[in-house]
Parts: structure tokens; sequence; C-alpha cells
């Protein structure tokens, strides 16, 4: 059955992942979006010929208008013009592949929408978790999660009921710097940071790799998407990145997902579901393979972990006002600004200044102690 797919972030690393999904498989891409660049954004709209595509950026959507005069593609732009390309298109799923905040209302408007949602923008349930999952519920919408490890637990979950969990079992790579110290931690190099063992991802994903803020958000993303609380979702890192997350069930079986690691699996996954077709990846070959290493995180000098659970504890805009300063710290080391080190405390410092977020619990009120706490990290760095 042919599926007609809207794809936002579409030239980012997930983004492309799912268009090539949706060449394998025949997809029709109804609409696509990017934050600017409007060179692979023009590419993608010949090739998949959506009915429109939108750019963050006004400048550079006004550059592909240009482009794509002789085609007859609408040209949407900024923040709203995503948004109305969501409430326009007449896909029956999204993959939303946005990259960080920016991705909150999108997946809200997919939602408002109808629309099945695949989700690979975690910041929407780290930021607003409550909110999201409220408003799925009451429109009848179904998250099938794109990330690795949630597609992992998605598809063990098939073998029992929620209230038979006993705990989440949460992979990690452990990123470029599993094993170092808090002391060695100081001096790496940004060439280092980037240097993922075994996934290909955009930079600032990879640093959160490296300082393990994503799992952090991942398992803030798992108390949401599974109704579990979180201190039933365990992290155990195993750097081979086969075993992408287990359920482990009150008669204390273990159900996991194995493959190759390929993000196009878990697209095709969430926007084929519950079929299974087949994929043009790589297979598996346990042979091959040999053995599986399993280890603890080291939380002393990855303290993203435990500030994450500390977020979800305390709730209100506070996953929100982590996460804000995480995008600011990274930033600011990406641009040289500040060492990798120095992430921890900005963002550490940024949440103990602004733990009264706790209390609030609107969508108002999350987005404006979000614009607070990049505030607050910006200060801290200058």
């Amino acid at each position: 059955m042919n599926k007609t797919v809207s794809v936002l972030g579409a030239t980012g690393s997930v983004g492309r992942q799912a268009l090539d999904v949706a060449r394998e498989r025949g997809y029709t891409i109804d609409f696509l979006s990017a934050n600017c660049d409007y060179t692979s954004l023009e590419i993608y709209a010949r090739e998949f010929k959506p009915s429109a595509v939108a750019l963050a950026d006004p400048g550079a959507a006004s550059e592909l208008k240009v482009r794509l005069a002789d085609t007859g593609i609408r040209v949407l732009v900024g923040s709203e013009g995503i948004l109305e390309g969501i409430r326009k298109s007449v896909s029956d799923v999204c993959v939303n592949a946005i990259l960080g905040e920016a991705g909150l209302l999108p997946t809200l408007a997919v939602i408002d929408s109808g629309k099945r949602l695949a989700l690979a923008n975690k910041e929407s349930l780290v930021i607003a978790g409550d909110i999201v999952m409220s408003a799925a519920k009451k429109k009848g919408v179904e998250i099938i999660p794109v990330d690795s490890e949630h597609s992992a637990i998605f598809q063990s979950l098939k073998s029992g009921r929620r209230e038979e969990i006993k705990r989440i079992l949460l992979t990690a790579s452990g990123g470029p710097f599993f094993g170092k110290t808090k002391e060695q931690l100081r001096s790496v190099t940004l060439s280092e940071t980037l240097a993922h063992p075994t996934w290909k991802m955009g930079k600032k994903i990879t640093v959160d790799s490296a300082t393990l803020m994503n799992k952090g958000f991942e398992v803030i993303e798992a108390v949401h998407l599974f109704g579990v609380p979180a201190d039933r979702v365990d992290v155990v890192v195993h750097r081979e990145s086969i075993l992408h997350s287990a359920v482990e069930y009150i008669d204390n079986s273990v159900i996991a997902e194995l493959s190759v690691p390929d993000m196009k699996m878990c697209v095709q996954y969430a926007v084929d579901y519950p079929v299974r077709y087949r994929s043009e990846g790589r297979t598996l070959d346990l042979f091959e393979l040999g053995s599986l290493s399993f280890s603890r995180p080291d939380r002393d000098a990855f303290p993203f972990l435990d500030l994450a659970r500390e977020a979800i504890s305390l709730g209100g805009a506070m996953p929100a006002v982590m996460n804000a300063a995480d995008e600011v710290a990274v930033e600011a080391f990406l641009s040289g600004r500040i060492s990798f080190y120095e992430i921890f405390g900005v963002v550490t410092e940024t949440f103990g200044a602004l733990t009264y977020a706790k209390g609030s619990h609107t969508l108002d009120a999350i987005l404006s102690l979000d614009k607070e706490a990049r505030a607050v990290a910006k200060s801290l760095i200058k």
C-alpha cells in the first residue's frame, strides 16, 4: 500500500534517511520542510514533487521561491509556513525530524491535524511531554517513535501489556568518551567529540551523545511515551549498538529488538506500522558479530543522566529549562566559545537558577521559561 508522507527537517540526518526510505518504498511525498538549506530542499522538491515546501529562514525561503518558480510547488515562509504546510498537507504520516525546541509546535500541529506522527524530535516530549501525549490521546493520534531505542521499546512492548512492565532497559552507545574520567573530559577536543563510534548524526545530537544528555532526554521521552516512572527506566551502555533497547516483564522475561544500526529501518517501521515490509538495509549476522557487551554508565563523569531524572521528577518546565540550556551550551561549544567540559557547568547552573519552573505547566509558561533559560545560559557563557 502506497503511503503519502510529509517530512519535517528533510535536510537533516534523519530527514535525509526518511527520504531514502521514501525512494525505496515508493512513498508519495506531499510536504517537506527545512531550516535554511534551500539548495538541498530544491533538489528534494524537484525529485519528489510535493505540493508544498517550507523553510524556517525567511531569506532562504525567498531564494527557494525563485529557484522553484518553474515548478508550481508552493514555497511557504518561516515557522508559520511550516505549521500551515502541516495543516494543509494530505499526508497519512508526518515524520518530524526537526532538531530541538523548534520541533514542538510542529508536533502539536501534526497531532491537531489528525495525522500519524512518526516522531524523531525527542525535544517535543522533553519540553512538553504531558501536553503532547494528552493532545494525542484526545485526537486519537498514533505517535510511533523513530529513535532507534524507543522504536525497539515500542516493538518489544508487543509481547506484553503496559501493566506487566517491570523495567525498561534503554541502551546507550556510551559515545566517543566511554571510559574517560571527569578529569580526562576537561581536555577533549571538538573533533574527538564529533567522532561517534557507531552513528552518523548531526553535530548537535553527536555532542549530546558524547555528554550523555541525549540519553537523559531519552529517559524523559520513554517516561511519556510508555507511561512508566523514571525509576523504572535503566540506562545500559552497549558499545556495539546492536541491541537497541529491551523491556523486562514482571515474569523476568526480557524482550529486545536487535538489528544493525540503521535509522532507515526505524523510519520505515514507523510509517508502515503495523505491517512490516522487506527492507533494503543490511541484515544482522550474529555469527560475524560474535559477542555483545553491557556495562553501567559512569554517572559521576557524565552527570546529565541524573540531571534528567531530577528534571522529570520536579516536572513542570524543568525539562524544558534543561533542554534550552543544553541547546545554548552545545552551540557555544561547536562555535569554540566554551570547552566540552564547560557544557556540564552551563546546563547545571542554569537548571539550578530556575528551579521555580517546576510550577509551570501550560504551553505558554513552558515556552516563556524556555526563553528565560536561554538568556541565563547565554549570560553564563559571556
